[in-house]
């Protein structure tokens, strides 16, 4: 396939992490399919989410994870930028400058259940009353409260290697007895023979921008822009619009167990499921809307997170401290 792409290098930056660096190489191959003769530099930051093992409001919430990486386009030390959607603060505009030019398809948006190595337990079911659960997300951990509130649910941080090793006992102190991971980072890190058991979303809805790579570069770097539009998938990028408009509404925080799922009917129509939790699960709001007529997804976003307000999300949120 032939390309106007001008000789350049084209300078990817990425988080550190095993995971980040599986995606963007995914990410970089995808680019070399356009552009045989591509040259290609990857360059990692450690951020400050990264390197911080407690709690991330206390730093500031998870937006640090892509904060670093933005400047550092915005500098122009990097050319383009791979982030997990489900890492952008919802509530903030995007960074001067800046734009998401692409979205890749969808990876799988499920939750998972992994055990330790020789554990019989196969589902969260098995589990006996008291059962520590490790997890990184409060969305999960308030789905998992309100399915099972006799379980233990622990933070756990660090990369997706790390904490299975943690799980297993080869590092740190951490005691559980189950963890909860996101299928997609399995997946791309080739560990998918954990997994014992598959959450359905109607189980544990997935964090708004779940699974979705977004590739980010300088509004007014035409060539880069251009070349990365041409990755972008449009059904992806719609849903997630949906998605972020009704996480935006809503204004939540870092501690705020938001979940949102938008999927595309075989008919076109788009649907659109948004829960806003109490960190025990004990109080929940729910949504569920269809497109209907105008099938915009700015405007499903904005009805789910008006029907949430209506059902007290604004307290629920408020009530969690940041």
């Amino acid at each position: 396939m032939t390309t106007d792409f001008p000789e350049r290098v084209l300078r990817i930056g990425t988080r550190s992490s095993p995971l980040a660096l599986a995606q963007t190489q995914q990410v970089a191959d995808l680019l070399r399919r356009l552009v045989p003769n591509l040259t290609v530099e990857m360059v990692p930051t450690t951020t400050e989410a990264d390197k911080w093992q407690g709690d991330l409001a206390q730093l500031g919430g998870k937006g640090l994870f892509v904060k670093a990486i933005d400047q550092q386009l915005q500098r122009g030390d990097i050319d383009m930028a791979v982030h997990c959607l489900k890492d952008v603060p919802g509530d903030q505009p995007m960074p001067q400058g800046l734009i998401f030019a692409a979205m890749l398809p969808r990876a799988d948006v499920r939750d998972v259940l992994i055990v330790p190595d020789g554990s019989p337990v196969k589902s969260l079911g098995d589990l006996p009353p008291g059962a520590t659960v490790a997890t990184t997300a409060v969305r999960r951990k308030a789905q998992i409260l309100a399915r099972r509130p006799d379980l233990n649910v622990v933070r756990v941080r660090g990369a997706v290697g790390t904490r299975i090793e943690k799980l297993d006992g080869k590092k740190g102190d951490l005691q559980a007895d189950a963890m909860v991971l996101a299928r997609a980072g399995l997946e791309r890190l080739g560990l998918t023979d954990r997994i014992v058991y598959e959450f359905p979303v109607q189980e544990m809805l997935p964090a708004v921008g779940a699974a979705v790579l977004a590739l980010e570069c300088r509004r007014d770097d035409a060539p880069v822009a251009g070349l990365l539009e041409r990755l972008n998938d449009p059904k992806t990028q719609t849903e997630a619009t949906a998605e972020r408009v009704m996480l935006h509404g809503l204004r939540g925080h870092c501690n705020s167990p938001i979940a949102g799922y938008c999927t595309t009917e075989p008919d076109g129509q788009l649907s659109l499921r948004g829960m806003v939790f109490s960190r025990d699960g004990s109080k929940f709001a729910h949504a569920h809307i269809w497109g209907e007529t105008s099938n915009d997804p700015g405007t499903l976003g904005s009805r789910v997170c008006a029907e949430l307000l209506r059902q007290d999300a604004r307290d629920i949120i408020d009530g969690i401290p940041h």
